[in-house]
């Protein structure tokens, strides 16, 4: 498997950011890390490892890049309105610097789809509902769709536009609608084991559902607690069955 680690001082972030690329071809698999986690998360996990048929076959390219979870809503310390503008200069970070650099290392019309576990599949949804202009779909696995889940109270203009169980039930621009309703690939994925929350993820199937967007609600079993099992076995099963 071709692995490649690039790494560019953002302008949007003012830091060095790495990221790291498995693959030659096909559809650009944009992967986000859980929690406090780094780009090289689903590598050390050995989730790479489970999806590396698909990638080796020349089905899917992976992208796994940094959050600045650390920085923001991790950090119990730092004032909340720092933390909600820098999670918009990370969201400004994937839209103006990652997507380009995906698109310079595939092609203009190769299809983008976000995914991610926990508070990465947060992060993955939200980032493809406020962009399907250029991101093309999600594959959501084990997350809570509500940025004020690991808000502590705080809440602001930044808080609402990037908690899409909050921004959801408002959209009303019709162009970004039909573009999200467009979408064949809006998977929401979660087991019924240990930590994780059916029902929060079939509560917010129901917004889409209200706004006429469709979706695929996949809730596993009790067997599948919230935990690298269950994302090791669910993210092969949907490249092999639904791309």
């Amino acid at each position: 498997m071709k692995r490649e680690i690039t790494s560019w001082y953002s302008p949007s972030l003012e830091k060095e950011m790495p990221i790291v690329t498995y693959g030659d071809y096909g559809f650009a698999l944009l992967l986000v890390p859980t929690a406090s986690a780094d780009y090289l998360e689903y590598e050390r996990f050995q989730l790479i490892d489970h999806i590396a048929p698909y990638i080796n076959a020349g089905k899917v390219k992976v992208f796994s890049i940094d959050s600045v979870n650390k920085e923001t809503w991790m950090d119990k310390g730092a004032d909340p309105r720092y933390k909600s503008y820098r999670h918009q200069q990370w969201n400004n970070y994937v839209y103006n610097e990652v997507i380009p650099f995906i698109k310079s290392n595939t092609s203009p019309e190769t299809p983008i789809i976000t995914c991610g576990a926990s508070f990465g599949s947060l992060h993955s949804m939200n980032l493809f509902l406020k962009r399907p202009d250029i991101i093309n779909g999600v594959i959501a696995m084990s997350g809570v769709h509500d940025l004020t889940e690991y808000t502590d109270g705080y809440f602001d203009d930044n808080v609402y536009f990037n908690s899409p169980m909050h921004y959801i039930p408002n959209l009303a621009d019709h162009i970004i609608l039909e573009q999200i309703r467009s979408s064949r690939h809006i998977h929401i994925l979660t087991g019924s084991g240990a930590y994780e929350d059916p029902a929060a993820n079939g509560r917010f199937a129901k917004v889409l559902y209200d706004k006429g967007i469709s979706y695929e609600l996949d809730i596993w079993g009790a067997e599948w607690k919230h935990d690298w099992p269950t994302w090791k076995a669910m993210l092969p099963h949907y490249l092999g069955t639904r791309f």
